[in-house]
């Protein structure tokens, strides 16, 4: 399948599109700041000023573009009919991180592979649109949001094994000093009073078993070990106290000859070589607190583990990433054979971002520029405009004022794209041309040039309460497009396999959550049958642990949920939003990232590894990000 880099197929039809937009673009701008005037922002500490000063002005200009804008339309309308349903970018990396580089990696033979995925709704709205959420200043937050994601995805993965038997928790000091780096980038020697044995793993995508050396690790007080983010970092905290020289299974080998690099400055250690720092980033590595907001704070159980409390309506544990050895760690249920947290950071080496509200196309554009300095390939501007392709029924509109808003990004290679719009939007929601994104990627290949492949789904579903049937309709849309989908990319025969499919998923806002009565219809989909959750028992019954990812709009700005840490260590109950007097549970989970187990290669098996809250968009969207690191192994593994 050819790949969309352009929105239209002539150059011709690009350049009339570019000067009907020059004529609406001005009329379209002072329409959403003089409606943006009438909505509070906090920041303005004189709103009625700005009325009374701006309103005569935006109203002027506006009356005298719209001769101009009337023009534009009658040229753009049309045009829309040639229009692509999306458009591809990317930005070759030749460097060891690139996509063609990372599909040398597995073979699917062997070791498994661990894929990482992210789902965020982030509110790119035009402005006006955006203040009703209690957001502002769209350009901005584009750029900040971008600065974000790639800050937090592009740190190393940190993992922490607790050898003592007699004390398996960390507190949060114990996390801030394990690796202080000083102004020079340097590491600061761990502090000697810590009655502990701990490797902190700065784990790359090497994939190589440590040495002696690293697994035992130097006496206490003794320099850092680690190298880029490619390979492994450990640290290693001596103590009085545990089981000195224990090795840990997963602990992988560092590079020999590396130096601990925290932050940013002094080069791109720390960081793949293109996930190079920008001016401007926030949550960057160089801060001289990275590590401590790095790392979730662990609440431990009433024997000093890290055993989860019971459940509790406005509880949630906050589980930080620390793996013990295999046979001191405890799960509350079968099911949950894997590590959840709340964290402040995106998980470090995400592979793959799946976006929703994406809908301003200027927002669009800054935050692809962003997200390129990690991410090699992009597909933005999904959906159609005006009545292209798109009926609608139920008393919705046929013209389509606002594109899909979905935006994906990926480190891996991809394949192929399809985007469908649902039919059957109503009201407001049917203005905005939502649908699904199909994507097909590609992670591997096989000694026998065998390619391995994933699907990836991303999708945003009708939003008004009410309106459960429609969901319901959409859900069923979907499965039916994705099979259709995976039966007109597949070049496989059941005789001549040429691909192997690794993975199968579904991610994005869904606007329905498992705990609410009035989504009773949406909670027994049979899309639950064909793709598990990893949040969630059965419907109606989440697992303890989750929370929900819906976020009060009134309280966005406060000061306890401000920031990223401050919003991790609020009590997730405290500050989400439910839905009337029947909802339990910890709040609204409206953003989903569900897994296939079956339509994989034979004798492969996907396995959740871990699954993450995420905090580091606060005070920039209305919702909690998640994600999900998922394990693939094939049947040579477990042989």
């Amino acid at each position: 399948m050819v790949l969309y880099t352009t929105p239209f197929p002539h150059s011709c039809l690009s350049a009339l599109h570019a000067v009907s937009w020059a004529l609406i673009f001005p009329c379209y701008w002072l329409l959403d700041r003089l409606l943006a005037l009438f909505i509070p922002d906090p920041c303005q500490k004189s709103q009625l000023l700005c009325v009374l000063l701006f309103m005569p002005i935006y109203l002027g200009l506006l009356v005298t573009s719209l001769p101009f804008a009337f023009l534009g339309f009658l040229f753009w309308c049309p045009l829309q009919c040639s229009r692509r349903p999306y458009v591809y970018s990317r930005l070759e990396d030749k460097s060891s991180a690139g996509g063609a580089a990372l599909l040398s990696e597995w073979k699917g033979t062997g070791p498994g592979k661990s894929f990482c995925f992210a789902t965020a709704n982030i509110c790119l709205l035009p402005d006006s649109l955006a203040r009703l959420n209690n957001v502002f200043n769209t350009q901005a937050r584009a750029r900040e949001i971008g600065h974000r994601i790639r800050n937090g995805a592009s740190r190393p993965q940190i993992k922490i094994y607790i050898d003592s038997p007699t004390n398996t928790s960390i507190s949060a000091a114990s996390f801030s000093s394990l690796v202080s780096p000083q102004g020079d980038g340097t590491a600061r020697a761990v502090p000697g009073s810590i009655k502990r044995t701990a490797s902190v793993e700065y784990k790359g995508n090497s994939g190589r078993p440590p040495s002696d050396e690293a697994a035992n690790g130097p006496a206490s007080g003794d320099s850092v070990d680690c190298g880029s983010l490619e390979n492994a970092c450990i640290v290693r905290i001596g103590g009085g106290g545990g089981d000195e020289g224990g090795r840990h299974p997963e602990a992988e080998d560092p590079a020999p000859g590396g130096q601990a690099r925290n932050g940013a400055g002094g080069g791109p250690r720390g960081q793949t070589p293109n996930h190079s720092q920008r001016d401007g980033d926030s949550g960057s590595l160089g801060s001289p607190s990275a590590s401590r907001e790095s790392l979730v704070k662990a609440r431990a159980g009433p024997d000093g583990g890290s055993g989860e409390p019971a459940a509790a309506c406005g509880k949630a544990p906050h589980k930080a990433s620390v793996v013990k050895k295999p046979a001191a760690r405890r799960r509350r249920h079968p099911d949950e054979a894997f590590d959840h947290e709340i964290s402040a950071f995106f998980p470090a080496n995400v592979d793959f971002l799946c976006l929703q509200e994406v809908f301003d196309k200027r927002a669009a554009s800054t935050l692809k520029d962003q997200l390129h300095g990690y991410f090699e390939y992009i597909v933005y501007d999904v959906g159609i405009y005006g009545c292209q392709g798109c009926c609608c029924c139920r008393g919705g509109c046929c013209f389509k004022c606002l594109n899909s808003g979905l935006f994906f990004a990926s480190r891996y290679p991809i394949m192929d794209v399809a985007y469908h719009c649902y039919p059957n939007g109503r009201g407001s929601d049917s203005l905005a041309s939502k649908g699904a994104l199909f994507l097909k990627v590609q992670v591997g290949s096989t000694p026998q040039d065998q390619r391995i492949v994933g699907y990836i789904t991303c999708t945003h579903l009708h939003a008004l309460e009410d309106d459960s049937a429609i969901r319901c309709e959409q859900l069923d849309m979907l499965l039916e497009w994705l099979a259709d989908f995976r039966k007109s990319t597949s070049s496989s025969s059941t005789a001549n396999p040429e691909e192997l499919v690794a993975f199968d998923i579904v991610c994005g806002d869904l606007n329905f959550d498992n705990c609410s009565s009035d989504d009773k219809l949406e909670q027994q989909h049979s899309l639950f049958t064909r793709y598990k959750d990893p949040c969630r028992l059965g419907p109606g019954e989440e697992k303890p642990w989750a929370i929900g990812t819906l976020l009060d709009t009134d309280g966005l700005h406060d000061e306890d949920v401000s920031t990223p840490e401050n919003l991790q260590n609020k009590s997730p109950g405290a500050c989400q939003k439910g839905r009337k007097d029947m909802l339990k549970g910890n709040g609204r989970r409206i953003d989903y990232m569900l897994y296939a187990e079956e339509g994989l290669c034979p004798d492969w098996k996907a396995e959740v590894e871990e699954f993450s809250f995420i905090t580091q968009l606060s005070g920039l969207t209305d919702h909690l990000p998640v994600a999900m690191r998922l394990m693939v192994s094939s049947g040579d593994e477990e042989a």
